[in-house]
């Protein structure tokens, strides 16, 4: 029998596939609960390494490409505007961990310094959701990456020496902070895209294109399996640290979508400044903060970026952030 409005009852049901999230998603969530029911899925150590480098180089490379299309003289205030945004949040992270949270300084520190930094996976998934659902953004948006990998780390390392004066060794932290492998990866990914250009990228694009969300979905199978493992460190940070880790995201992300319209960005490109705003490292800042605060605990800057905030920013976080930018641009 046909309904009044002229559909079939089966016609007016959404299909079932239109319930789920976004495969990326279910991929992370088969490893968490592969690891919380004591699966022995893992992945191992040398594949998860190999597809870490070949995310960031992908990410890099593409970005390259596509600014190789676009002159860079029109950028300055968007990069200007986004390195104010990279310097903000951690001071902002701080001053609520410290004064609010009653954390150490140094925990304060390192956390906010992990939050000021960014996540390249979080973009990566970010990009993803925006391209199944048909919206544009600027095709530039991987230097936004390489750009505001590194502020937040570096203000996070000045906090904990202003209120704890200290010795740093600050030749092996630049080194580490500027040629690690995610900061080498991602600007000389770019580099090279650029050189390149789209025609003489077309060879390589089956490789760094056309294979990049399937690698993706491996490696969030492996994130789901990290995360579950960090679950248990929750209760180290008392019920501060598990709010702080899904309330700075929502803030940060909407200060980030808020600059990403007054920058000039379209909706898609305020998105992704904003779910930048919203990440947290969990590669360059663990390895940069062991060796400028060693007296911090990473067991909490890992809990709170990598148990809570990733997951919330892969599952609720990229939806919401959207929703900020097209308020925003409204």
């Amino acid at each position: 029998m046909v309904a009044r409005s002229g559909y079939t009852s089966r016609e007016l049901r959404p299909a079932p596939t239109a319930l789920l999230p976004d495969p990326l998603v279910l991929f992370f969530l088969l490893g968490l609960s592969a690891r919380l029911l004591r699966s022995d899925l893992k992945v191992p150590e040398a594949l998860y390494e190999a597809l870490a480098l070949y995310l960031l180089l992908a990410i890099g490379l593409k970005g390259g490409v596509e600014l190789a299309s676009h002159p860079l003289d029109g950028l300055g205030a968007q990069v200007a505007g986004s390195l104010a945004l990279g310097f903000a949040t951690p001071v902002v992270a701080f001053a609520v961990l410290r004064f609010a949270g009653r954390l150490p300084v140094a925990d304060s520190a390192s956390i906010a310094g992990h939050y000021g930094s960014v996540s390249v996976v979080t973009f990566a998934v970010a990009t993803g959701w925006l391209a199944s659902r048909g919206i544009a953004h600027e095709p530039y948006m991987a230097l936004f990456v390489a750009l505001l990998e590194v502020p937040g780390i570096l203000v996070g390392i000045a906090l904990a020496r202003l209120h704890a004066p200290g010795r740093v060794a600050w030749g092996r932290l630049a080194h580490e902070v500027f040629l690690g492998k995610g900061i080498v990866l991602l600007i000389g990914g770019l580099a090279i895209g650029w050189a390149a250009g789209p025609e003489r990228f077309t060879a390589l694009k089956p490789l760094f294109v056309d294979l990049f969300k399937g690698v993706l979905a491996i490696f969030l199978l492996e994130m789901g399996l990290v995360v579950a493992s960090q679950l248990r460190d929750l209760r180290r940070g008392g019920a501060f640290l598990p709010a702080f880790a899904i309330a700075a995201p929502v803030a940060f992300g909407a200060a980030g979508a808020w600059a990403g319209a007054g920058l000039g960005f379209s909706v898609g490109g305020a998105a992704i400044l904003a779910t930048l705003a919203a990440s947290a490292s969990y590669i360059a800042a663990p390895t940069a903060m062991r060796i400028a605060i060693p007296e911090a605990s990473p067991a909490l800057s890992l809990t709170a970026a990598l148990g809570i905030t990733f997951p919330f920013n892969i599952i609720v976080g990229i939806p919401l952030y959207h929703r900020f930018a097209a308020a925003a641009a409204a």
